[in-house]
Formats: structure tokens, sequence, C-alpha cells
């Protein structure tokens, strides 16, 4: 099942570098629709234009992806919250914002960090934050305590949970 995906613009063009230049905002837009083309999501990218945007906020649609500048006086994390809650468990946000992640969190919204989501954007495969465990090739079971109970290679509850949540990008 296609998501769709709500991108805070600038944070996830902070964690690629320092620069918020008009030729960054239209690479990550090439990218991000590679990223469409190739995984079929539905995607919305939200930048700011609180100070100098326009007295609406602004829609454009670029190579199939959405683009929302946010309208003067009102930031872009406000529009993601809005989206977040309008949308609900049918979408990912994509921040490293924490007021962000706790709104989409409490409106059933999976969140990835700009991070964890620039390493699937190239290309890298599943996060470096997920740990994959191995079977052990040793003849000696890992040493517990008595009160450890359950299996010893088997990740923990959340950590399976959000591999799964995270399994669709």
């Amino acid at each position: 099942m296609a998501m769709h995906l709500i991108i805070d613009g600038y944070n996830l063009l902070g964690a690629v570098s320092s620069t918020r230049t008009e030729m960054a905002r239209e690479s990550l837009l090439r990218d991000l629709a590679a990223y469409r083309h190739r995984k079929g999501h539905a995607i919305t990218v939200v930048f700011d234009g609180w100070q100098q945007g326009q007295p609406v906020e602004g829609r454009e649609y670029r190579t199939g992806v959405q683009v929302i500048y946010s309208k003067r006086g009102e930031k872009a994390d406000q529009v993601i919250q809005r989206l977040a809650r309008d949308y609900g468990s049918d979408c990912a946000v994509v921040s490293s914002d924490h007021e962000i992640i706790a709104t989409a969190r409490a409106h059933g919204a999976v969140v990835m960090k700009a991070q964890e989501f620039l390493a699937r954007l190239q290309g890298a495969g599943p996060s470096p934050n997920v740990p994959h465990k191995e079977l052990d090739t040793e003849d000696e079971p890992p040493q517990r305590g008595p009160e450890k109970k359950g299996n010893p290679r088997k990740l923990p509850k959340a950590l399976r949970r959000r591999a799964r949540q995270l399994k669709r990008f």
C-alpha cells in the first residue's frame, strides 16, 4: 500500500547541507521525484514562506511531487502538523523537529528523522538505527541473568514494530 509522505523541506535540506539556496531545493525535489517514481508514494514537501511568503498558502506540483509554501505568518511546522492531523495513520512524516514528531505520533503517523530518510532516499537501504541481530555461530549461549526471559537473539518488540513500519520505505 502506498503511503503519503509529508516532508519538512528545509529540515531535510539541513540534513544534506547547510545551504538553503534555490539550487539545493531543486536538487532535493529531483531526488524526491526519483524516489516517488521508484516507490510509488505520494509526496508532499513543505517549505517555510512565513517571513517573505505570499498572503495565501502556495501549492504547486513539480514532477509529481506536491510542494507547499506556507503563507506569510505561518510556519512550515504548523502546515505539517495540520497535514499529519488530516491524514492520520495514512501518512509518514519526515522531520527531526520534536514538536512535529510528537504531533505526528499522536495522530498515528509513522515518523522518520531527516537523516534516516536521507539514507533511504540515497538508496542506502534500511536505517542504521535499526540493528540486525544475526545468529551466533558459537556453541555457547550468551550469558544472561536469571531474571531475563525470552529469546536473546530476538530484537525488542518496539524495534521489531518500527522495522515493520519502515519496511515499506
